[in-house]
Formats: structure tokens, sequence, C-alpha cells
């Protein structure tokens, strides 16, 4: 990820604050961005600390998709805990600000390809294959849990 990538995130950051201060006359301060977020996750707000957090792997294959949803989608998370104080993280307060001030569809969940930062697993049931994630599979390799297949009942077994 380069340096101008950053910079364009932290500007995009900006104007979705001043997006928020303009549709919600306040002004909201800048907050810490850093580029650190681990995993599957595409980026995080830290409220308390006023910080924002995103993913440089997923960032560097999905940069339109971050600049159109991710970043206001964790701007809002900042928002809504500046305007409602602490509230459910995807509920209405966070909803009505991606919705009504920065005009995105308010999802949960994104829908970035994660296989660069999530290996799975293959395993197998009577009736189908399964992907796992690394963390179910360390936990069949450490016999800590088993799984079972939600449609035929059998335990997955590793391919």
């Amino acid at each position: 990820m380069t340096a101008d990538l950053e910079q364009r995130v932290r500007e995009r950051v900006v104007q979705c604050l001043r997006i928020a201060a303009h549709e919600l006359s306040r002004e909201f301060i800048e907050p810490v961005v850093r580029f650190n977020q681990g995993g599957r996750i595409a980026g995080s707000a830290w409220l308390e600390r006023w910080e924002l957090r995103f993913n440089p792997i997923l960032l560097a294959d999905n940069e339109a998709e971050f600049m159109s949803d991710i970043v206001p989608h964790e701007v809002a998370h900042l928002v809504a805990f500046a305007c409602f104080g602490k509230v459910k993280p995807h509920g209405r307060e966070w909803q009505h600000i991606m919705h009504a001030v920065f005009g995105c569809e308010p999802r949960t969940r994104h829908r970035l390809d994660t296989t660069k930062v999530a290996p799975t697993f293959s395993y197998h049931c009577s009736c189908r294959q399964h992907q796992l994630t690394l963390r179910r599979h360390n936990k069949i390799m450490r016999a800590k849990q088993r799984y079972l297949c939600l449609h035929c009942n059998g335990e997955l077994q590793p391919i």
C-alpha cells in the first residue's frame, strides 16, 4: 500500500466529516487514522479513542469500495457516538447517518474477497464440502471442538 493511497483515505475521512458537519450543523474533529486492521475486517472505529483503523491489504485491492462504502461506514460510527453517545453499533442512529447523511446503504458487513487475509480449510461431510476459517480449523486440530453439517448432521472431516 502506498503513502498516496493512505492520503486519499485520510482525505475521504475528512470529506465525510465535513458532510456530517454540514448536515448535522456541528463540528467534528479529525480522528486518528491508522492502517493496521488485520484479518477479514475492512475497518473499525475505536470510539473512545476517536480513531479509525483500516485493513491495508483489503484497501490496496479494493480502493473504490473503501472510498464509497467502508470509509463512510466507519466515520458514521464516530459521528453516531459524538451525537448520541454509546448506542448499538449498527443501530438506528448509525443507520440514519449512513442513509440520510452519507447517502449510503447501511450494510453491516462488507462484500470484499478476503482470501488473501483469511485462509480457509477444506472439510467434508457425507453430503458436501465446507470451507472453515483458521480459528475453526485450529479448534478441530486441537480436539477442542467438533463441527456438524447443518444438512446431514455428519461430522466435518479434513480433506
